[in-house]
């Protein structure tokens, strides 16, 4: 397929870069000369400079024969305006990225006026990413298919579990769980299994099941399948905006940490149920006094991905349950998976999957 991305940030770079793999026909624009020449020296893609929104520099992209163009600059309305002028003018396919909270409330409104295939908000993503663990805690990644009706879980086996020494094709006859066993990662290891594998402690496995069926299958093996009933929020961002609205009409009690003052009087209007505290949530002696150690669930959400791994190691040796560490550099991925972090969000990297998939269900249908 013909693809025009707009925008050489870590989202429209990765997401190049993949898609160019993938056999696609890549341009890239972006106003930065140096950042373009660059990337496009080092990848089969066209680079363009100039102004995305621009009819003349998307025709120079090929605007005219492209099946998608997808806009993932840092500004909300520029996305848009791109989109909106890619469709007048090549009649294709537009993703935008929308962050603005305000926009995300009148999404289909927004979709449905400029024809947009598809509106992402990075940041509502990994809202609902963490709200999905929070619902299993025991599991350590959740992915969610057609519309929600197909789940890929990951887990670790733990000491003692039923699974630890069961071969693949004796779990749906023991368990009577109808659930696939489709990886399982054993160190450094990654495996395809057959019905004779045997399943072993500190195995990875993931599964697919639809929902119903998941929740089973975690009730029978003995893991913890119900949602936590409190959290604490590091970080008064759009994501634990997003988080906190929806963990607390699942009944769960939030509190939240922000060190900006003027950002914690805006959240006490935007979810009064939360408790909003304004403080500095590196204090070790503030996280002790506001229940870090009796916390059900931890989250460390700040825009610092250094301060957000620190903390969550700091959690874990204060506290027994679920921890979630945002990062956003996807470069460090192989560092980081190596520390005990909990379950690790990688904001950029969600925003990247979804259109992926897009795109490659779009191209399934050409």
């Amino acid at each position: 397929m013909n693809i025009i991305i707009v925008g050489c940030g870590k989202v429209g770079s990765t997401l190049a870069k993949q898609l160019s793999k993938e056999g696609h026909n890549i341009s890239i624009i972006d106003t930065n000369e140096r950042v373009v020449e660059e990337f496009s020296n080092n990848h089969d893609v066209m680079g363009i400079v100039g102004n995305g929104a621009a009819h003349s520099i998307q025709k120079s992209a090929g605007i005219e024969k492209a099946h998608l163009l997808t806009a993932v600059t840092g500004s909300d309305e520029f996305n848009l305006l791109c989109c909106l002028i890619a469709r007048k003018a090549g009649n294709c396919e537009t993703i935008a990225k929308v962050r603005n909270p305000i926009y995300n409330r009148e999404i289909e409104f927004i979709k449905g006026e400029l024809g947009l295939s598809m509106v992402i908000n990075p940041e509502y993503e990994a809202a609902s990413e963490i709200a999905r663990i929070l619902r299993f805690p025991s599991v350590i990644d959740i992915n969610v298919f057609n519309k929600g009706s197909v789940e890929l879980l990951s887990f670790k086996v733990e000491k003692n579990s039923l699974l630890d020494g069961i071969k693949v094709q004796d779990i749906n006859r023991n368990l009577k769980c109808d659930i696939l066993i489709s990886m399982v990662e054993r160190g450094e290891e990654v495996i395809i299994p057959n019905g004779e594998f045997t399943i072993q402690e500190n195995d990875v496995i993931s599964l697919i099941a639809p929902h119903k069926k998941a929740t089973e299958f975690f009730i029978k093996i003995g893991m913890m399948n119900n949602p936590v009933k409190n959290t604490m929020l590091i970080g008064g961002g759009h994501i634990s905006y997003y988080l906190a609205k929806r963990l607390l009409k699942y009944g769960i009690n939030v509190t939240l940490v922000e060190k900006k003052e003027d950002r914690c009087e805006e959240l006490s209007e935007l979810i009064p149920e939360a408790m909003i505290i304004h403080g500095d949530g590196t204090d070790k002696e503030l996280l002790m006094e506001e229940g870090i150690a009796e916390a059900e669930s931890f989250a460390s959400l700040t825009g610092l991905d250094e301060q957000n791994v620190l903390l969550s190691l700091y959690a874990n040796s204060k506290m027994k349950g679920k921890i979630i560490t945002k990062v956003n550099k996807i470069a460090f991925d192989e560092v980081i998976d190596n520390l005990n972090l909990g379950s690790i969000i990688y904001p950029k990297f969600i925003t990247m999957q979804y259109i992926l998939q897009y795109v490659r269900a779009m191209n399934n249908s050409i």
